[in-house]
């Protein structure tokens, strides 16, 4: 019996790592531009929740005559805080936080209008630029 000799199948380790070294490079292309676009999405996300806060509180007032004070906070739109006509909640699943996982800043009377409602971003501080940039409810 003559045994048949052909090519060895398989990958060489140099076919390895250039495959790697693309996987690589399409990796550093990609990578940076998918993480901007949840970002922006986040922060899109935000505007979205804070104007849907303030539907909320706008229906609140019109029930009650009044927005909440800074001390019941948001909470009032789910729970009633001792006010007459109160006909909540405002809100079907309760007060959501924020996309990074921080609660909303809400004040009232506000700096910027009646009440003022706001998400410090990424970094959870005032100010900032691009993703770490304050969404409010007077922008």
């Amino acid at each position: 019996m003559t045994q048949r000799r052909g090519p060895p199948s398989g990958f060489t380790l140099i076919e390895l790592l250039v495959v790697m070294v693309i996987i690589g490079l399409l990796a550093a292309l990609v990578g940076p531009q998918l993480f901007s676009k949840l970002g922006k999405g986040r922060q899109a996300a935000a505007k979205a929740q804070i104007e849907l806060l303030g539907q909320a509180l706008d229906q609140f007032r019109l029930d009650t005559g009044r927005y909440p004070s800074t001390q019941e906070g948001l909470q009032a739109l789910v729970v009633n805080p001792g006010a007459d006509n109160w006909d909540g909640p405002y809100l079907k699943k309760g007060v959501p936080q924020d996309p990074w996982g921080r609660p909303y800043q809400y004040s009232c009377p506000g700096s910027h209008g009646e009440y003022d409602i706001a998400s410090y971003g990424r970094n959870g501080t005032p100010g900032g630029e691009g993703e770490d940039k304050t969404i409010a409810s007077w922008d």
